[in-house]
Parts: C-alpha cells; structure tokens; sequence
C-alpha cells in the first residue's frame, strides 16, 4: 500500500513516500481504508523525537486521527461491518499504526461510526480534539451546570471543543484568543464572553468578570507561562486542568488558593489496551452532538492531501492557524 513514512525523527521534511506491507488484520480489530487524517502537535513532537518514549519503531506510520471505511473485519468485532464509516484516533504511537497510508489497522475499540452530517475530512479532524476536551472537562474538572470556565485559546484544536462541550454541559463560558477574528470565532462557538489576552491582564478580567473572584473551572490548552496565568485566575478551591504541562512552575498560588490541578494527556488510554474503550465510549457521544448540532469542528482553510504532509506540518507549527488541519487520502 501507498504511504508517507519517516525513517528517522527530524523537521518536517523527513516524511517521505513509500510503498509499504498492507496490514495483517487481527483479533478485535478493524481494517480501515484511510479516507482522511489530520494533524496534531503531538504528532509533530513524536516527528521531531521530542516524545521518543511514545514514537513507533522507523520505518514509521504517523498520525493517529482517522477516518474512513471498514474494509476488513477481525475476529470478535461485532459493532462494525465492512463498509462502515468510522473515525477514532487510533495509531501511530509506539506499537501501532498510522493514518497516512492508505489502509490501517485498528483496534475496534478505539472507534465510533462517523457523524453521518460530516465528511470525512471534518470527522478526522475530531477524535484526539474532543477525546481531550472531553476527559478534561468531564472526568478530571467534573465540570457541572452553572460553574464559570474559563477556556483558553478558543480557536486551537482542543479550545474550539472545549467551548462547545462546556456551553453543551451548561457552564457559563470565557475563552481568550489574541485577535478580534479569533474571538469573533469563540462567540459563533458558543462562548459566552471572549477576551483579549493581548489587551487584558489576568487581574483586569478576573476583577471585570468575577468581582476579582476568579474562575470555578480554568481549561489551559496553551502551557507554558499561560499555565502560571492559570493558576492566577482560578478562584478559592477552583480547578485547572490543563494538557501541555511539560513545564517547571511555581506551585505556591495552587497552595494558597487551595486548587485542583489535573493533567490530561489522552494518548495514555491509547497505549494501554485495557483503557482502549474508554476512548470509544467518548467518541459516540461526540457523534450524537455532533449529529443533534451541538458540536461541530472547525477547520483551517488550508486543506492538504498526504503528499503534502510536510507542508501540513509546517503549517501548524507556523503557529498560524486557526482550527483543525486535515489532509485528504488522494491515492
């Protein structure tokens, strides 16, 4: 089968085209003729070696968001048959496979049919997106009706989710972006109040918003300094949950104010197969919101096929975008 593969960790222009075994179908798993996938930043820090612990063995597969057609079926699958549209994220870490080929193989249990109101290019920009949003808000936050939350970077991959599923769950949301465009985004998404982090600090929002307060729930989709922010903005006994924290921080502001910190890092359930169903289980809600219109992706105008994989990556970390990455399988 065609596919873009990397023989060593290096810049976006280590992809290159091959052509590779077609996977060996298995017990529990689904054979999937690859339609679309996009891009996340995990997959460019698993390009670049900067996560060497979860990267697959050279000659290596990429991408774990996926959609497409069942074309095989394994032993003990039940819930998929061939001819089936589904999307997960489901590869290309250390001891699988992934999307940038024309087949992969993938466990069942990771999957959900496609949103029958989506393409495919939209349904593969969704699965690692609203998996993370999901458990941030859901499993670690427990994020109930009536709290505030405040969500930063509202058009980013995972922020564009969170302010959908937040509002879905019935909070009352904030969100930050750096432009009057992005902001105009994260109010057609569903945010209650958007805010220029450029223009406001964290002390003039928090005193315009909260009556100095602070924020019941803080969703840091960004890291790095904005995760000290975070913490600045929580209120007494609040709760930051973040997913970029690969980061030393002062943690003497979550001592005084009492706070909550949650870690979500999605790819974990990914290479376990114990918590692979978890992950399934988060996909058909998503795609019941996504089918009753509470839920949609948002997509960077800017569409690759798999030939143009370097350019994709390029592309994101250009910091340039706005919304999901998608490539299209044109093979």
């Amino acid at each position: 089968m065609k596919s873009q593969i990397i023989q060593s960790f290096g810049e976006p222009s280590v992809f290159q085209y091959k052509e590779i075994s077609k996977p060996e179908l298995k017990p529990g798993h689904v054979l999937i003729q690859v339609k679309a996938t996009s891009v996340n930043p995990i997959d460019t820090k698993v390009r670049a070696g900067a996560v060497p612990a979860v990267a697959p063995e050279f000659p290596a597969v990429l991408h774990g968001d996926v959609s497409g057609l069942v074309s095989a079926v394994g032993e003990g699958v039940t819930e998929f048959k061939i001819g089936d549209e589904v999307f997960g994220c489901a590869g290309g870490f250390r001891g699988t496979g992934g999307a940038l080929a024309e087949f992969m193989l993938a466990d069942a249990d990771l999957l959900a049919h496609k949103p029958k109101n989506l393409t495919m290019e939209e349904a593969a920009a969704l699965p690692l997106v609203s998996i993370t949003a999901w458990e941030a808000l859901f499993n670690r936050a427990r994020l109930i009706p009536g709290q505030n939350i405040l969500i930063h970077g509202a058009t980013g991959g995972v922020g564009h989710i969170a302010i959908q599923l937040a509002k879905w769950g019935g909070a009352t949301v904030y969100t930050t972006a750096s432009s009057q465009e992005k902001l105009e985004i994260g109010t057609r998404l569903g945010a209650d109040i958007t805010i220029n982090y450029r223009e406001e600090s964290v002390l003039d929002y928090v005193q315009k918003y909260t009556n100095g307060k602070g924020f019941d729930v803080v969703f840091d989709t960004v890291g790095g300094e904005n995760l000290d922010r975070s913490f600045e903005a929580a209120a007494v006994h609040g709760t930051v949950t973040a997913i970029a924290a690969r980061s030393t921080h002062d943690l003497s502001p979550v001592h005084s104010k009492g706070l909550s910190l949650h870690v979500t890092f999605m790819l974990l359930k990914i290479l376990n197969k114990d918590m692979h169903k978890h992950h399934g289980e988060i996909l058909k809600k998503v795609a019941r919101l996504v089918e009753e219109g509470q839920l949609r992706p948002l997509l960077d105008s800017n569409i690759f096929t798999f030939d143009e994989v370097s350019k994709a990556h390029e592309y994101l970390e250009s910091g340039k975008t706005i919304g999901k990455i998608v490539l299209k399988n044109s093979w």
